[in-house]
Parts: structure tokens; C-alpha cells; sequence
């Protein structure tokens, strides 16, 4: 189960982590995770060129190292890149210093102070680690093209009814997202460029917001997720 706009209520659990951009323009932050992938990564890249558009892209360091070319083509083109870790680890799965581990080994291929955790799983201990050197960039429009179950005009529409000014939208620069990916993302860019918007890259902050440790009622939510 996932929620396609993130509830209100949730943000204020974890105000640490950026959901959206306080921004009350006609301005959308469009996120790629999990590439760079040929193919995929690059035909992102040429839509978002289409409407001069730019994005941030999550980076897993192992495709960054198997794909050094397309994740050059990312940077050529002016677009934001994120630490996304070196194997896609789910934080409940693993001990802390294996997650930061990976972190600190995709950091060696991906110069960035911006961190996304993949399926959004981090572990209180690990955020309070990761927190002292990134910001944590969570979302508050999940499209859902990663979920084979839906259509990709599903997708499309998901996104187009629930980004508003200011909000932080996941697509994947994926193969299995790839499908829904070639509807949702030019009908988005079409869609919002009509109504007047335009897409920006989600900029480094001049440090990490100070991160106390979560209260019981957050610790309970995040395994609940």
C-alpha cells in the first residue's frame, strides 16, 4: 500500500525531512529515482529539454558506476543529482552501519547533500546519522509508475490531480517504471506548462536541519509506512 499525496499529518511528524518546497508559485520539483539507466535516463532527459524543464535525479551508485555515461549526460544537462545509496537498500532491512556504509560508498561516485531513502524506509537511528550530513528529501506526490498493477493513464493522472505549488513529485527513471513512465511524464510536463508552472531543480541548503530524536508516535507511524 502507498498513499499518492502525502497527508498533512505526516510532514508534521517528520519535519526534518522535506516533503515540499515552500513555495507558493507555480513551481514543481520533479525527482527521478533509481537511475541512471540507458535508455530510460536519457529519454528523461530529452522530454524535460522539450520544456525546459529541470529535475533531480536520485542516483544509485552501482548503476552510476555500471552507466558512468548517462549519468554524465544527466549532469550536461544542468539537472540536480541526490544520493540514492550504492545498492538500493531498504533501511529496515539492514544494520545501521551497512546502510551508511552504502550511503558513504554512492557518495563516492555522487557529489551531492541530498539523500533519498529508497521505498522511503529509514530507521529513526539511521535518519539522526544520515541527517548530520544530508538533507533528506522525502516527497509529496508519489506517482505510483513503479506499480505494474495500474495503467499508465492511472499514473498520469495521479500526478496531474494531486501537485499543487510547491510539490516534490517521485517518478522512476526505471525499466520496470518505464511503461507508465512514457505516459505520466510528458502529459505532466505538458499539463502544468499550460497552466503557467515551471520545473526546478531541488537546491542544497547551506546545512542539515538539526534532527532530535523521533517521539514514540513517529517511531510507531514509520514501521506502520
Amino acid at each position: 500500500m502507498y498513499l499518492v499525496k502525502t497527508p498533512a499529518f505526516v510532514k508534521c511528524l517528520f519535519p526534518h525531512m522535506r516533503w515540499q518546497q515552500p513555495n507558493q508559485a507555480k513551481v514543481l520539483y520533479l525527482t527521478f529515482d533509481d537511475g541512471p539507466i540507458p535508455d530510460v535516463t536519457p529519454w528523461v532527459v530529452e522530454q524535460l529539454a522539450r520544456f525546459d524543464a529541470k529535475a533531480t535525479f536520485f542516483c544509485v551508485g552501482d548503476n552510476v558506476r555500471k552507466h558512468p555515461d548517462v549519468f554524465q549526460t544527466v549532469i550536461d544537462a544542468g539537472h540536480t543529482v541526490g544520493n540514492h545509496t550504492m545498492h538500493h537498500l531498504n533501511g529496515w532491512q539492514v544494520d545501521h552501519q551497512t546502510y551508511l556504509n552504502d550511503i558513504a560508498a554512492c557518495a563516492r561516485l555522487v557529489n551531492s547533500l541530498l539523500f533519498r531513502p529508497p521505498y522511503g524506509k529509514i530507521r529513526p537511528g539511521q535518519l539522526r546519522s544520515v541527517a548530520r550530513d544530508y538533507q533528506i528529501i522525502m516527497w509529496d506526490v508519489l506517482s505510483g509508475d513503479f506499480d505494474t498493477r495500474i495503467s499508465p493513464l492511472a499514473c498520469r493522472d495521479y500526478v496531474l490531480q494531486a501537485s499543487e505549488p510547491g510539490s516534490i513529485v517521485v517518478f522512476h527513471d526505471s525499466i520496470k517504471a518505464f511503461e507508465r513512465l512514457k505516459v505520466a511524464l510528458p502529459a505532466t510536463l505538458e499539463y502544468f506548462s499550460s497552466k503557467g508552472y515551471l520545473f526546478e531543480t531541488l537546491q542544497e541548503l547551506d546545512k542539515p536541519p538539526v534532527v532530535k530524536k523521533p517521539s514514540l508516535l513517529s517511531q510507531q507511524f514509520a514501521h506502520k509506512l
